[in-house]
């Protein structure tokens, strides 16, 4: 499950409560971390390039993320409704545990984070070289 970041929340009270407007961003880039993200969006550790990783450009739109629902512990929340491939393996990834979505392909605004319901290996010649089932993300706004 995801969870906002401190980033998302201060762009998301300013823009509701008097100060700059936030505007969305139109892709987001889904990343994958071997090590655990913290609230303020650091501790990101990624896969490195040179084996193949890179983050995963979705369409920020309504299709690929539908409208919040409000679930059954009165949570809004939403999920991906479409399936998420990342590019084959050329190399070893190392142990995946955690995920990101940002606003951009290299730079560390992390908008959103979450943990994998398990962890995962990725090795060479994996292809893809990891994958989100539509409807696998949940992201929740507590």
């Amino acid at each position: 499950m995801g969870a906002l970041t401190n980033y998302t929340e201060v762009k998301l009270l300013d823009h509701f409560l008097g100060g700059g407007d936030y505007t969305r961003p139109v892709n987001i880039y889904v990343g994958l971390s071997k090590a655990e993200i913290q609230e303020d969006g650091t501790g990101v550790d990624e896969p490195d390039g040179a084996d193949g990783y890179a983050r995963v450009e979705v369409a920020n739109n309504n299709t690929n993320f539908p409208d919040a629902q409000i679930n059954a512990n009165d949570k809004a929340q939403t999920h991906n409704d479409i399936q998420i491939n990342f590019p084959e393996a050329t190399g070893n990834w190392g142990t995946i545990t955690h995920f990101f979505f940002a606003d951009n392909s290299t730079g560390d605004n992390i908008l959103i984070k979450g943990e994998l319901v398990q962890s995962v290996e990725i090795n060479t010649g994996d292809n893809p070289g990891f994958s989100f089932r539509q409807d696998e993300i949940l992201i929740t706004f507590d």
